[in-house]
């Protein structure tokens, strides 16, 4: 099989790096832990990425995770302060340019999809900078800007927790992704303001009101960068028939998560979910929104994703495991590279 090259819709490696935290993976160098990292990545064919910039809490609430007879609920985060995200998200963007300006050249912050073409024809890596959750951004916007003009190119307004601007869909199964109310009049202001900075909107842990709010209030393409389908694996996390419709009516993309226990019917939290059951969900997508419409949003370091994938380097046995269920070479191509590029260009300006 002809070498795949991809770009990826989500990864939460910041978090991890070394540039960020004391102790941290040095992404430089290739490690056995975690997920990604720059000689992974090329080991995968990897050209690219979407790098989450992301507030956690200081300390993550107990006892939060209920079993129940058939699935799980997770109770929501409690919000968090916008100035403690704020200094947060303004370390990791440091850190990632850090680490962009020791990679001698192997690195690049990307900011147009003519940039990360041409560090695709230079041999260099991508970083576009993507914001998972608004909390750091007040209600005057300002902060916005000033991410836009550092790079910003891609935010979710919510985590799976409340914020000033609407509602994170709680983690549960089997549950409905309608959980509650949508966006607040701040979040319908900070979508107007996506639009018109030309930020790429990210449904991903938005509510199912949420996105209704979102798709009656943006003119730009519907997007989730790392969801998967809600008729195959009923969590909460996953978009409905519906949602998936309204993506394919705007020439939207869905970034398909890795994450086995929002692929597996049953969503056990079990890596050794086979790459027939991976391969399955993403003919399901791509049957209802189209071969234009379906990509890759991995979110490594952020979950648990399939043994036989393990991390980067092992994407090649996806794209491999796709060919051996029928998908021709042009469809491959387009989930793994193109049709991030399709729609970046349909919303950044």
């Amino acid at each position: 099989m002809d070498v795949i090259e991809v770009f990826d819709g989500h990864n939460d490696s910041v978090q991890y790096m070394e540039d960020y935290k004391p102790g941290g993976r040095d992404f430089l160098a290739r490690s056995e832990v975690g997920h990604l990292d720059l000689p992974r990545a090329l080991e995968g064919h990897l050209v690219g990425g979407l790098f989450a910039l992301h507030a956690y809490p200081e300390k993550k609430p107990e006892n939060n995770l209920t079993i129940t007879s058939d699935g799980y609920e997770m109770r929501y985060a409690d919000a968090l302060d916008e100035d403690y995200s704020r200094r947060l998200v303004d370390n990791q963007l440091a850190a990632l340019n850090r680490l962009v300006e020791r990679s001698n050249g192997r690195m690049r912050l990307a900011e147009s999809v003519d940039e990360i073409e041409a560090a695709r024809t230079g041999g260099a890596f991508s970083v576009v900078l993507h914001m998972e959750g608004a909390e750091a951004i007040g209600p005057d916007l300002d902060y916005l800007h000033t991410l836009h003009a550092a790079g910003l190119r891609s935010l979710g307004p919510v985590w799976s927790r409340p914020n000033i601007f609407g509602y994170g869909v709680p983690f549960a199964y089997p549950r409905s992704p309608d959980t509650g109310p949508g966006l607040t009049d701040a979040g319908k202001e900070l979508v107007r303001a996506c639009n018109t900075l030309g930020i790429m909107i990210d449904l991903a842990h938005l509510n199912e009101q949420g996105f209704w709010d979102v798709a009656t209030l943006s003119k730009a393409p519907l997007v989730a960068t790392h969801a998967c389908a809600h008729a195959i694996c009923p969590s909460t996390r996953n978009l409905t028939d519906r949602q998936l419709d309204a993506i394919r009516d705007t020439d939207g993309v869905i970034g398909f998560n890795l994450a086995v226990y929002d692929i597996r019917a049953d969503a056990h939290l079990d890596e050794n979910t086979p790459l027939d059951t991976v391969v399955s969900h993403i003919g399901y997508l791509i049957d209802r929104v189209g071969p234009d419409r379906v990509a890759l949003g991995s979110d490594f370091d952020g979950t648990v994703v399939p043994r036989e994938i393990r991390d980067a380097s092992g994407l090649p046995h996806l794209f491999e495991a796709m060919r051996k269920a029928g998908f021709d070479g042009e469809t491959i191509r387009k989930f793994a590279f193109d049709n991030w590029l399709r729609v970046f260009r349909l919303t950044w300006k």
